[in-house]
């Protein structure tokens, strides 16, 4: 992984993983290396048994992400190096849009761009009251991958989508809540408070109960006619054969907290 001009650096706070976009000079705009780290990180956070929430956020107090580094343009968005950058972009939106355990983006300042369709692809998104969302592509004369208007329609009518990409317009945070784009919006003061009490809410709860509710929403939005039941219900089934459902009611019984452990 590159570690100038960007990167990507992973931080862990208990049952926390954050990955920080760490490119403040550039309003933490994406480095092809930068892009190329995120599923690396993202399996990493996915293979640790003690992680229960993975947090995505930009260094410094400017930005989110500024999108990708438009300095690279010239040589990775032309002929075959503008297919394999899109290969590499692609990649990374996937590896955050089917991460196993819950996602969230915590969001300020600018969010542009690619860094806004990272934030799209997480599970939720929490927003300071300064932020401000862009797509931009329509003001470049970028072609949009289809597959990545995908995440969008998850989050956002498909109207409100069309608005977003034919404008190229900045959505403030407000703006962003009303059109489904933002769960919560706070005070930027604070903004990681907030997102750290909505970590540990989550990463509370039974993992094995939301990682089977985060599966069957996903399958369901992405082959809503042809949904794969037969594994949406075996890990159902899992749950209820699980040591955290005893444990579950066993802490209602004796009126505690329930400790969860994944199995």
């Amino acid at each position: 992984m590159s570690q100038s001009p960007g990167r990507l650096r992973a931080e862990t706070e208990g049952a926390i993983r954050w990955i920080v976009i760490d490119n403040p000079a550039r309003l933490n705009a994406f480095t092809r290396d930068m892009w190329d780290a995120m599923s690396g990180l993202i399996e990493a956070a996915e293979r640790d048994p003690a992680i229960k929430v993975v947090v995505l956020r930009g260094a410094g107090d400017k930005a989110f992400s500024a999108g990708a580094d438009i300095t690279e343009f010239a040589g990775n968005r032309t002929g075959d190096a503008a297919r394999e950058y899109d290969v590499i972009n692609h990649r990374a939106f996937m590896s955050v849009l089917n991460c196993r355990k819950p996602t969230i983006a915590m969001v300020h300042g600018y969010d542009f761009g690619g860094g806004c369709e990272i934030a799209i692809c997480c599970d939720l998104r929490v927003a300071a009251d300064d932020a401000l969302f862009s797509i931009p592509a329509a003001k470049l004369s970028l072609g949009y991958n289809a597959r990545w208007i995908r995440p969008m329609l998850n989050v956002m009518s498909a109207s409100k989508a069309k608005e977003m990409l034919f404008t190229a317009r900045r959505y403030t945070a407000s703006q962003a809540m009303a059109m489904g784009l933002v769960n919560e919006v706070h005070p930027k003061a604070g903004l990681e408070a907030a997102t750290k009490a909505l970590a540990a809410e989550i990463a509370a709860n039974a993992p094995l109960t939301i990682a089977a509710a985060k599966a069957s929403i996903d399958e369901m939005t992405a082959r809503p006619e042809g949904a794969d039941y037969a594994r949406l219900d075996k890990l159902v089934e899992d749950c209820f054969a699980s040591a955290d459902y005893a444990e579950g009611q066993r802490a209602f019984i004796e009126k505690r907290k329930p400790v969860f452990r994944g199995k």
